[in-house]
C-alpha cells in the first residue's frame, strides 16, 4: 500500500567518505536514526521520493472517506451511524497532517491536488472496489485497516520527522478502526443465517484486494508483512465461524505459518492502471467535491486576509 523505505537519494554503492560534506551529514544522520526536519538539508531524490509517497498517502486517505461515506445515512442504528461518521471524519485528518507534512518540503496542497485530480498521482488501488453492503463497511475495518496498519508501523520510524509523527497517531487511530469493523462482523456472525453470509460475502470479495495492498513480492518487506497478516487474521475468521476464499490456504507446521494461494497480480495492475470498478467514479466524486468547495476556501482565505489587516493596522 505505502513503500516501507524511503529512499535517502544517496548513492550507496559509494563509501561515506567519497561522498560531499552535506551528503555524508545527512547520510550519518539517517544512519544514526536522527530525524530529518523541514529546514535541514536533504538530497533531492530524497525530497522527491518523500513527496510522492506522502501525496500518494494522502490521497488515500481522502479517497478513502467515499466507500464508507455514503453508509453514513445507511447504517443499521443511530449508534452505527455516529461511529462511522467519526471514522470517516478521522480519515479526513488524516489526509490533512499528510498535506500538511508534504508541504513542509516545499510543495503546495493545491498542486497535490491538482495532480491527483489530473491522473498524475496514485492513491491505494484497495479504494476503487465498492461498498455493496453494510458488511462490506466491516470488512474494511476489519481487513483493509488491518493490513494498512501492518503497512504503516514502519512509517512511524521512518527518517522524516513530520511523517513519522503523524503516522503514530494516525496509526493510533486506525486500530480503533479494526477494532469497530471486527464488531460489525462479528455482530453480523452472530445474527440470522442472512446476516452471517452477508458478512461471508463480504469476506470472500475483500479477502484478496486486501492482500494485494502490501504489493507484489520484493526482496525487501512486502512478502513478511502479507504473511504476517494472513497469520493474524485466519484465527480471526475461524473465531467469526466464516471461512476464508482459498482453497489453498491452510496451516503449515514446519514454516510456522499459514500457506495461501497464488494473487492475482493482473487484477491489482489492471486497478492500478484505471481499470478497476470504481476508479472513474472515485475521481469524478474528489473532482466535483473539490470544485463545489471552491467558495468555502475562498471565503476562508479572504477572512484570513481580513483578519490579518486589521491585526496589522492594529499594532
Amino acid at each position: 500500500m505505502y513503500a516501507q523505505m524511503v529512499d535517502t537519494g544517496a548513492n550507496k554503492l559509494r563509501a561515506l567518505e567519497d561522498m560531499g560534506p552535506e551528503e555524508r551529514a545527512f547520510q550519518e544522520r539517517v544512519d544514526a536514526d536522527v530525524k530529518i526536519e523541514p529546514k535541514d538539508w536533504m538530497p533531492e531524490a530524497y525530497r522527491k521520493t518523500l513527496i510522492r509517497q506522502i501525496s500518494q498517502h494522502a490521497h488515500s486517505e481522502i479517497v478513502g472517506m467515499l466507500p464508507e461515506g455514503n453508509w453514513i445515512t445507511r447504517a443499521p442504528s443511530l449508534k452505527r451511524k455516529a461511529i462511522l461518521m467519526a471514522k470517516v471524519q478521522d480519515e479526513a485528518g488524516h489526509g490533512l497532517y499528510l498535506y500538511a507534512a508534504a508541504e513542509t518540503l516545499g510543495v503546495s496542497r493545491d498542486q497535490l491536488v491538482a495532480d491527483l485530480h489530473a491522473g498524475k498521482a496514485k492513491y491505494s488501488s484497495i479504494f476503487n472496489y465498492p461498498t455493496l453492503t453494510w458488511a462490506d463497511i466491516g470488512a474494511i475495518g476489519w481487513l483493509v485497516d488491518g493490513a494498512a496498519i501492518m503497512n504503516q508501523i514502519p512509517l512511524c520510524r521512518c527518517s522524516f520527522g513530520p511523517y513519522s509523527r503523524a503516522m503514530i497517531r494516525v496509526c493510533k487511530e486506525e486500530s480503533f478502526h479494526q477494532r469497530q469493523g471486527f464488531d460489525i462482523m462479528m455482530t453480523l456472525c452472530r445474527g440470522s443465517a442472512e446476516q452471517k453470509a452477508m458478512a461471508q460475502d463480504a469476506l470472500n470479495r475483500w479477502w484478496w484486494p486486501s492482500l494485494m495492498m502490501f504489493g507484489p513480492p520484493d526482496a525487501v518487506s512486502n512478502d513478511e508483512l502479507r504473511q504476517r497478516f494472513v497469520d493474524q487474521t485466519v484465527p480471526q475468521a475461524d473465531y467469526l465461524g466464516i471461512t476464508m476464499p482459498d482453497p489453498e490456504l491452510k496451516w503449515n507446521a514446519e514454516r510456522g505459518h499459514y500457506d495461501f494461494g497464488p494473487i492475482d497480480w493482473d487484477e491489482l495492475y489492471n486497478v492500478v492502471k484505471g481499470n478497476g470498478p470504481c476508479n472513474r467514479d472515485r475521481l469524478q466524486t474528489r473532482v466535483k467535491a473539490w470544485e463545489e468547495g471552491a467558495w468555502v476556501r475562498e471565503a476562508a482565505l479572504a477572512y484570513a486576509e481580513k483578519r490579518a489587516a486589521r491585526a496589522q493596522k492594529a499594532a
